[in-house]
C-alpha cells in the first residue's frame, strides 16, 4: 500500500485540477448568465460531476490505460510503464494548475494523450506513439468549435427570430416550450443512456419506444417544474416580455448544464485515474494491463472526490473565462450554447471522433457572441479568445514535453 501513496497522490492532483479547470464545461454558461449563482453551480455539477464519475467512467480509463500506447512494447520491462504514468499524472497536473491559474479552459484528455506519448517516444521510440490518433486530435482542434460554433449560431438565430424578436414574445415562448423539451430530452438522453446501458442491451428497442419515452419524460419534468400558459397583458412592454422569456429559459439551461456535467463526469474522470489504474494493476500483478484490464470501484472513487474538490476551491476562474469574458450572455444564449455543444460531441461520438468537452463550449459561446455582435452590437472579447486559443495550440506539446522530461529525469533516479 505504501507504493501505492505517491501515485495515488498525484492521481488525486490531477482530478483536483481537471474539476477546477472542466467543470467550465457544464456550468460556465449558467453562470454567465446568472441563470445560477457560482456556489449552486458548483454545488449541481459536483453531484452530478461525481455520480457520472464513479457509475460510469470505467469505459474511458480503460481506454487512456491500454489504447494510445502499445503495452506490449512494455512488457519485458513493466516497471518503465509504471515510471511512465507517475510522469503522466505529474505533468498532467502541472500543466492543468497553470492553465486553470490563468482562467484557460484546456482539454485535459489532449493533455494526458499528449503526456502519454511524450513519455512513450523516450521510453520506446517512435514506434509506441499512435501519430494518426495525434493527427485526428489536432484536427478535432480545428473542426470542434467551427462545428459547436455554427450550430449555436443557427440556434440562436432561430430562438432570436422565433421567440424574442418577435412582436408577442411570452406568446411565443408557451408555444415553443414542448418543442424545446423534445429537442432537449431527446439529444442529452441519447447522450446519457449509452453510458447507463450497453450498446447490445438496447439493440431491440424499437425505435418508437424510444421516442415515446422521450416525449413521456419531458411531459413528466414540464409538469414537475410547473410550465404554464404565460399570456402578456396589454400594458407589458416588448422589453419586460424579453426579461421574462430569459427567465423562463433560464429552467432551460439549468437542465441542459446538468446533463452535460453527468456526461462530462463519466467521460473526463478518465484522464485522472487511468494512470493510476495502470500503475495498481503493474503492481498487483507484475505485468502490463492488457485486454482483460479492469478499473476498480476505489479508484473511480478517488477520481470523482478530486474532481469535486478541485472545482469548489479553484473552478471560479475558468468558470469565469467561458461564462462572463468571452461575451455577456443571457439564459437564451446560454441555452443554444449548451444545445451546441451537446450536439457537437454526440455527432462527433457517432462517428468516433475524439472530440473535447471544452472546445465545443468555447466555439459554442463565440457563436453566440457573434450573432449578439452582428445583432445588438454586443463586445466579443479577442484578447481572451487568443489566449483561449495559445493555450489549446500548446497543450499537446507542453504535455508532451513535460511527460518525456519527467520520465528522463525519473529513469536516472530510479
Amino acid at each position: 500500500m505504501f507504493d501505492l501513496l505517491l501515485p495515488m497522490g498525484l492521481a488525486v492532483y490531477v482530478a483536483l485540477n481537471l474539476g477546477a479547470n472542466d467543470v467550465a464545461n457544464s456550468m460556465g454558461t449558467s453562470v454567465g448568465s446568472k441563470a445560477i449563482t457560482l456556489r449552486q453551480a458548483i454545488a449541481i455539477a459536483g453531484v452530478l460531476e461525481f455520480t457520472g464519475a464513479v457509475l460510469f467512467g470505467k469505459e474511458v480509463s480503460k481506454t487512456l490505460a491500454t489504447e494510445i500506447t502499445e503495452p506490449h512494447l512494455f512488457a519485458a520491462q513493466p516497471q518503465v510503464l509504471l515510471v511512465g504514468m507517475i510522469a503522466v499524472l505529474l505533468s498532467c497536473g502541472i500543466w492543468l494548475q497553470i492553465a486553470t491559474s490563468f482562467g484557460f479552459p484546456v482539454a485535459s484528455s489532449q493533455a494526458v494523450v499528449g503526456a502519454i506519448a511524450g513519455f512513450s517516444l523516450v521510453a520506446v521510440g517512435s514506434q509506441a506513439v499512435d501519430w494518426s490518433s495525434l493527427r485526428l486530435i489536432s484536427l478535432t482542434w480545428i473542426l470542434t468549435p467551427v462545428a459547436s460554433g455554427g450550430l449555436a449560431a443557427l440556434f440562436y438565430r432561430v430562438v432570436r427570430a422565433s421567440i424574442l424578436d418577435s412582436d408577442r414574445p411570452l406568446q411565443q415562448l408557451a408555444e415553443w416550450i414542448p418543442w424545446l423539451s423534445v429537442i432537449l430530452f431527446g439529444l442529452f438522453g441519447a447522450i446519457v443512456l449509452p453510458s447507463i446501458f450497453p450498446q447490445s442491451s438496447l439493440a431491440g428497442l424499437p425505435i418508437h419506444d424510444f421516442q415515446l419515452a422521450t416525449v413521456a419524460i419531458a411531459t413528466l419534468t414540464l409538469t414537475t417544474l410547473g410550465w404554464r400558459s404565460l399570456p402578456a397583458t396589454p400594458e407589458e412592454s416588448i422589453a419586460h416580455q424579453q426579461t421574462l422569456v430569459n427567465r423562463q429559459m433560464a429552467r432551460f439551461q439549468v437542465l441542459s448544464a446538468c446533463f452535460v456535467a453527468f456526461a462530462h463526469g463519466s467521460n473526463d474522470v478518465g484522464n485522472a485515474i487511468a494512470p493510476l489504474a495502470a500503475i495498481t494493476y503493474i503492481q498487483s500483478t507484475g505485468s502490463v494491463p492488457g485486454s482483460g484490464f479492469e478499473v476498480p470501484l476505489w479508484i473511480l472513487l478517488i477520481g470523482g472526490v478530486g474532481i469535486v474538490i478541485g472545482l469548489a476551491l479553484w473552478g471560479k476562474n475558468v468558470i469565469a473565462t467561458i461564462g462572463e469574458n468571452i461575451t455577456p450572455l443571457q439564459p437564451s444564449g446560454g441555452f443554444c450554447a449548451e444545445l451546441a455543444t451537446a450536439t457537437t460531441i454526440l455527432l462527433a461520438s457517432r462517428v468516433g471522433l475524439p472530440v473535447s468537452t471544452s472546445h465545443a463550449l468555447v466555439g459554442a459561446v463565440v457563436g453566440i457572441g457573434l450573432v449578439q455582435q452582428h445583432l445588438d452590437r454586443t463586445p466579443l472579447s479577442l484578447q481572451t479568445l487568443k489566449g483561449i486559443g495559445l493555450a489549446w495550440i500548446v497543450t499537446i506539446p507542453i504535455a508532451a514535453g513535460l511527460g518525456a522530461a519527467i520520465f528522463a529525469i525519473a529513469q536516472l533516479f530510479l
